[in-house]
């Protein structure tokens, strides 16, 4: 397990930033943290590292946003979404097979072979980010 604690939220996007910069095509990371933990900083970082310009929100009403770069990222977020045949819905493969995923509330899924991410609120700006399963290349 690999652990970083990042002082501010430029320092999460940073982290993120360089996790962008290593996505390949079919790559999917579940992020696990409570309301708050800085899921949505982090992947506005991702984004940047995959060479997005887009504006990162958080997908909460829409479930699903893509934004283009050198590498298609896809940014999921499960918060709303409880039932097994809503996740099956999602298209999660073929969201894959177009670029990498991020998936916000990643617990809520199982995704054989996704890295996963645990982003834990330290109090202030301070945040701990724990790769309890890293990308696989």
């Amino acid at each position: 397990m690999l652990e970083q604690v990042t002082g501010s939220p430029a320092e999460t996007e940073a982290a993120g930033e360089a996790l962008g910069r290593r996505l390949r095509v079919g790559d999917v990371v579940l992020l696990q943290g409570e309301l708050g933990a800085g899921k949505t900083t982090f992947v506005r970082g991702v984004a940047r590292g995959a060479g997005s310009e887009a504006p990162v929100a958080s997908p909460t009403f829409q479930l699903v946003r893509v934004y283009p770069g050198r590498l298609q990222l896809a940014h999921v977020d499960l918060y709303r979404i409880e039932k097994s045949p809503e996740l099956a819905e999602l298209g999660l493969d073929e969201l894959a097979d177009q670029g990498a995923v991020l998936v916000e509330w990643g617990e809520r899924l199982e995704f054989g072979g996704a890295a996963v991410i645990e982003i834990e609120h330290l109090g202030g700006d301070r945040r701990m980010l724990r790769t309890r399963r890293d990308l696989r290349h």
